[in-house]
């Protein structure tokens, strides 16, 4: 059963995203966004930060960090770090695909949102390379793999953003799968 706040954020991403769409993201207004979600400006700010969070926020840092973490260190950075995405992916409920297949189209097709990515992308890459560092691996190194690993994620979740029928957790595992199987 979702909660009346979920409900009230569900409805600002889907009135945003249906905006954006129509409108375009640069000409849509948060007082639009807010207005066609039956909610104040204020409300709007209480559930995100900005307009660009609708589309570019990415919670799942922290789990990502972690489950990289738990990671054998054995084992290479490019293996432990596909390793550990494809853990904490698989320990989260499977997102709405269409929800975010919407979002990356419109992200991709919007030249102001594409430096709040490489931000957001920079940020994911730094929590990377802080779990994949440890005494076999230097820090160093272990940026050259996050920034590897950034890489494959965002070119599959791009190029999947343009199909319609694969589920998102295949660009994940595709992405995975190839830093894993380097050497086969």
């Amino acid at each position: 059963m979702t909660t009346k706040r979920e409900q009230t954020r569900e409805r600002l991403l889907a009135s945003a995203l249906e905006l954006f769409r129509s409108e375009g993201y640069d000409a849509t207004s948060v007082a639009e966004i807010a207005r066609a979600a039956g909610v104040t400006e204020m409300t709007f700010f209480r559930y995100f930060p900005s307009k660009q969070s609708l589309l570019v926020d990415d919670p799942y840092d922290p789990l990502i960090g972690e489950a990289i973490s738990r990671q054998p260190t054995h084992l290479d950075p490019l293996t432990r770090a596909a390793r550990g995405i494809r853990d904490g992916w698989r320990s989260l409920p499977e997102p709405s695909g269409d929800e975010v297949r919407s979002r990356l189209r419109i992200v991709a097709a919007t030249p102001s949102l594409r430096a709040t990515l490489t931000r957001g992308s920079a940020e994911t890459e730094a929590v990377i390379a802080e779990a994949l560092t440890t005494d076999e691996t230097p820090h160093r190194t272990a940026q050259i793999a996050a920034s590897a690993v950034m890489s494959a994620l965002s070119t599959a979740l791009l190029q999947w953003s343009v199909t319609d029928s694969e589920p998102l957790g295949s660009a994940i595992e595709a992405a995975a799968d190839l830093l894993e199987d380097r050497h086969g």
